[in-house]
């Protein structure tokens, strides 16, 4: 029986009153793409940490293909590349330099080496400035390298914890083309993000994680078969979303009705029937109804019916 490469089981961690994990179990399987889909504060980081052997559980259990990561930490650890959220890098190196310290401190010398270097520095298309320093660098050049370093070793799991926050959009569809690349070469990545393109993108399989849970788990189409035929409706007014929400939640064929930032957003079954009754109660509390932007079922509708709020809460 093949092992998984990720097993997490029942897993919780507690810093003093808050739980930010809340008794979590999932399996990443061999040569997948699994992400840990949520909002910020969702409890993906701290999981992550705990994989990754930076922090210990609170209670539950976690193996890396069979090997505990608290009983074999070494053993566990020496399969895992991770690439976490902050650099992790030498301002003052350059690219090629950073890459040789964490080669070196991943145990390789000489000629085996250097060859690992020029492979990685292709690998995140950085060969033309490897001699630069890093503090020369723009974000997602710097967490390019960051990528590179966790991959020195050749490991069979990469950890990957929001590597596209705050970066410019070509390096993002870098880092996005380079976690499919490795992912066709057989590796393993367990990637953590907050938008859910990217999970849809790339994954195998979604775990939903919200408030220290996971809420649901599955491929793209699975979690999209959790809100059925369901359409999701965005309308921005010219009013307080107040006063008109608990007349849509009434109207029938509304399953849900949430706002954010001014905007309203409500779950139907059938907008064609339901947009003009949104538009009476709309008119019955003097509130225009500005824009209407309607989309088909996607990740942050599962989210929504799920969890009753957006994505980006």
């Amino acid at each position: 029986m093949t092992l998984p490469a990720i097993q997490v089981t029942q897993l919780e961690k507690a810093f003093g009153a808050l739980q930010a994990v809340k008794g979590i179990t999932f399996e990443v399987a061999p040569g997948e793409i699994f992400s840990l889909l949520g909002p910020n504060g969702a409890g993906k980081s701290t999981t992550i940490s705990i994989i990754s052997g930076l922090l210990a559980p609170t209670a539950g259990e976690v193996a890396i293909f069979g090997r505990s990561i608290l009983r074999e930490p070494n053993a566990a650890k020496a399969m895992l590349g991770v690439v976490p959220q902050d650099i992790a890098l030498y301002p003052d190196l350059s690219a090629r330099e950073n890459l040789v310290f964490w080669g070196k401190m991943y145990g390789l010398r000489g000629a085996e080496l250097k060859h690992r270097v020029d492979e990685i520095l292709a690998v995140i298309g950085l060969t033309d400035r490897q001699k630069d320093r890093v503090s020369t660098f723009s974000g997602g050049m710097k967490r390019r390298v960051n990528i590179g370093a966790a991959l020195m070793h050749r490991p069979s799991v990469v950890i990957m914890d929001e590597p596209t926050v705050g970066i410019d959009p070509q390096s993002r569809r870098h880092i996005l083309d380079n976690v499919k690349d490795l992912n066709r070469q057989g590796m393993t990545v367990l990637y953590t993000t907050h938008y859910m393109e990217e999970a849809a993108e790339l994954s195998h399989h979604i775990a939903i994680m919200d408030e220290g849970v996971i809420v649901a788990c599955g491929t793209h189409d699975e979690l999209i078969r959790l809100v059925g035929e369901q359409t999701r409706i965005d309308l921005r007014l010219n009013a307080e979303a107040e006063k008109v929400m608990a007349g849509m939640s009434a109207v029938k064929g509304v399953s849900k009705v949430t706002s954010l930032d001014g905007t309203v957003t409500v779950l139907v079954d059938d907008s064609n029937r339901v947009l003009p009754r949104l538009f009476e109660v709309a008119a019955q509390v003097s509130v225009r109804i500005l824009s209407v932007d309607i989309q088909e079922p996607n990740l942050e509708t599962v989210f929504l019916h799920l969890t009753g709020r957006a994505l980006r809460d």
